[in-house]
């Protein structure tokens, strides 16, 4: 089953080793002041340049699009410089890395931009979402604060964001960018309905929440390609207090839109916490009848569960999140049935480089 992971795979005019994916995972270590990708970083991901594809962290793609303290941006010409120090050090190891571009709407607290009141969809605040600050040098989780709704001008202020962030990518040395439209996050506060009470053609019907999706989308592969777009999408969870009332519904229809905007792939996150869900057997295969790219599911997977897949054709690539903590050599302990070393959840966000590059590879 394993060998299904290891068929090399064509993601527009990129040839992939492996069909083994480094989904994004936020690591909180971007250099201060500017919230730069720096060399800690860049040895980080070039470690774990045996991946098919590397999607690398959430990197908001302006100063109002920041959720969290200490997490890297992509729209000052000195972030630009210090991705390129990533890009070069994965490309240097014969690795491919997209970038993921996230805005994060709600999910943020005043301290985190600069004291502007956050922007949403709609004028509504995610329940029980906790965001974390560095306020005065005294780091620490707050509660996010209500936003104001966009406007015209607004959405079409932050489209030109992410169509700038997708230029800057490629400038800084990526091969492509993924849209983050998952997890609760701007374009989700769109998508979802529980999100979204607009009225006008933002909101109400599926066709409108996904408007500003489309629109984002038809941005960035108008400046970069087609080929070079991926989009992240999670239909299931309720991950920052989004939840949709009909998601097969939704989510099936989004694919079916993305696949008219021709993007390279969609990226599904299925909800992975404990007693989890599973995601339905019929919507993975809606999702396969109505997109016809590269798919790509992340999410509890191992790879007895990924090689399944694959050759089940449910899906193409997968992704595997923890696991690429820990086990920076994770495609050639798969590859090999080594066993793999659990990360140390105390290390995940913030600090340096204990828990992020000094993971070893594996010995026999």
């Amino acid at each position: 089953m394993k060998n299904a992971l290891f068929q090399p795979i064509q993601l527009g005019n990129l040839t992939l080793k492996n069909r083994i994916v480094m989904p994004p995972m936020t690591r909180s270590r971007a250099s201060q002041p500017g919230n730069l990708a720096n060399e800690m970083m860049a040895t980080y991901y070039a470690q774990r340049a045996s991946a098919g594809l590397i999607v690398a962290e959430g990197t908001q793609i302006s100063p109002m699009g920041q959720g969290y303290a200490w997490t890297p941006g992509i729209y000052s010409e000195a972030q630009i410089a210090g991705w390129k120090k990533v890009t070069d050090a994965v490309h240097q190891k014969d690795g491919k890395i997209f970038a993921q571009l996230w805005h994060v709407g709600r999910v943020t607290h005043p301290d985190n931009i600069g004291g502007e009141q956050p922007i949403s969809s709609s004028a509504l605040k995610a329940q029980n979402v906790k965001v974390f600050i560095d306020s005065n040098n005294e780091p620490g989780f707050v509660d996010v604060v209500e936003p104001r709704e966009m406007n015209k001008g607004d959405i079409k202020n932050v489209i030109e964001e992410y169509r700038r962030a997708a230029l800057n990518a490629i400038k800084a040395g990526f091969d492509g960018i993924e849209l983050h439209a998952a997890n609760g996050y701007l374009i989700n506060q769109f998508i979802d309905s529980q999100a979204n009470n607009r009225t006008d053609e933002y909101g109400g019907s599926i066709e409108n929440r996904l408007r500003f999706l489309g629109e984002v989308v038809e941005a960035m592969t108008e400046a970069i390609g087609e080929d070079r777009v991926g989009v992240r999408l999670a239909p299931f969870t309720s991950l920052n207090g989004t939840v949709d009332d009909t998601p097969v519904e939704t989510y099936t229809a989004a694919a079916a839109l993305l696949n008219k905007l021709n993007v390279v792939y969609v990226h599904i996150a299925e909800v992975d916490w404990e007693d989890a869900p599973e995601t339905p057997a019929e919507f993975k295969d809606e999702v396969r009848k109505v997109y016809d790219g590269v798919l790509i599911y992340a999410g509890k997977y191992d790879a007895d569960k990924g090689g399944k897949a694959i050759n089940a054709g449910i899906t193409d690539m997968v992704g595997f999140g923890r696991p690429f903590v820990a086990n920076p050599d994770l495609p050639e302990r798969i590859k090999n049935g080594y066993p793999l070393a659990p990360h140390d959840p105390n290390t995940l966000f913030g600090g340096g480089e204990e828990g992020l590059t000094d993971y070893p590879l594996y010995e026999a």
